[in-house]
């Protein structure tokens, strides 16, 4: 049964590798690396009724578990090229697979539509009888030394994210009570939440302009930290340039970090020194991506928001989303 499953829903998603590689199909994958390049691998694991709610459709969480690891390769400036799966299913579900692998594809296809890649091969993996859990490995090409960390924020950089935040907490307070969007701007918060769309042109374009940058998963202030922690250095945070939609402040009320510490945005913060600002207007053209300064990088420790300093609480995964103590519910 499982090589049939193989055969039939994962094998269609190894095309795309060089003609002497291996794909699925032997006991390891043979790949080609470029020239001059260094390898990035991320990995990220997805549990039902953890990182999705449980009555998520198998499109949105195939789509899903491939868009976050994208995400972390986008941070890191790197360029997608395969990826392996692990899968954990309760049943052999022709239904479920067929769904499941159909959000695989259709998050590969936005990407080669979008020209950030050429092919994104499924390389292998592993498929166990279990409650349902989806590890990705990720790997992706960078040219040598040119991978963008988070340890290079110099004071002085501006501090940048793109796209909207808090669409993703709007969309999971929609999901979680089970709630069918009254109008486009909740349809957008639960396409947000389910169907994330990694910044993998836009993390090309940085390498070489930016210091720094992580992508935002367990929330805005928990994600920057990491930055300022690895660089040591500090931040000062403008409240009001925060781009969020409307529905996103009505969500957040008196509220104020609430959107900036809500998970699963998937957009990129990163730090730019002045000589690069102007190049924004063009990246966001480009890639078709709102890009907002949110603050300045300082040498002063600690993050202000507002001219007033965050609790160190507010700054850590425990106000984000905290892998040991979240978990959904349907």
């Amino acid at each position: 049964m499982e090589f049939d499953l193989i055969n039939r829903y994962f094998a269609p998603l190894g095309k795309g590798l060089a003609e002497a590689d291996l794909s699925i199909g032997d006991d390891g994958a043979v790949i080609t690396p470029p020239k001059d390049s260094q390898l990035v691998v991320v990995t990220d694991t997805s549990i039902e009724g953890v990182h999705f709610p449980l009555l998520t459709s198998p499109f949105d969480v195939g789509w899903k578990s491939l868009a976050v690891n994208l995400s972390d390769l986008a941070a890191m400036g790197a360029r997608p090229a395969f990826y392996s799966l692990a899968l954990t299913i309760e049943k052999y579900d022709q239904a479920w697979l067929a769904a499941f692998t159909g959000g695989l594809c259709a998050m590969m296809q936005s990407l080669v539509d979008d020209a950030a890649i050429s092919a994104l091969p499924l390389v292998g993996g592993d498929t166990t009888r279990g409650p349902l859990s989806i590890t990705i490995t990720a790997h992706g090409w960078v040219r040598r030394g040119c991978a963008i960390p988070r340890s290079g924020a110099q004071p002085g950089d501006g501090i940048f994210v793109s796209g909207l935040l808090g669409e993703g907490g709007l969309g999971l307070s929609l999901a979680l009570a089970a709630q069918q969007p009254n109008n486009a701007a909740e349809v957008q918060a639960l396409t947000k939440l389910n169907r994330p769309n990694p910044r993998v042109g836009l993390g090309l374009a940085l390498v070489d302009l930016a210091t720094s940058a992580i992508d935002i998963s367990d929330g805005l202030l928990a994600d920057l930290n990491h930055i300022l922690q690895a660089s040591k250095v500090g931040a000062d945070l403008d409240m009001t340039a925060m781009p969020m939609s409307n529905a996103v402040k009505a969500w957040a009320g008196a509220d104020w970090l609430k959107p900036i510490n809500a998970g699963d945005d998937y957009e990129l913060c990163f730090t730019l020194p002045p000589q690069h600002w102007s190049k924004l207007a063009d990246l966001s053209s480009q890639y078709a991506v709102k890009l907002t300064k949110i603050g300045q990088i300082t040498a002063q420790k600690g993050c202000r928001l507002d001219g007033q300093a965050i609790a160190t609480a507010d700054l850590t995964s425990e106000q984000g989303f905290n892998h040991f103590a979240s978990h959904l519910k349907s």
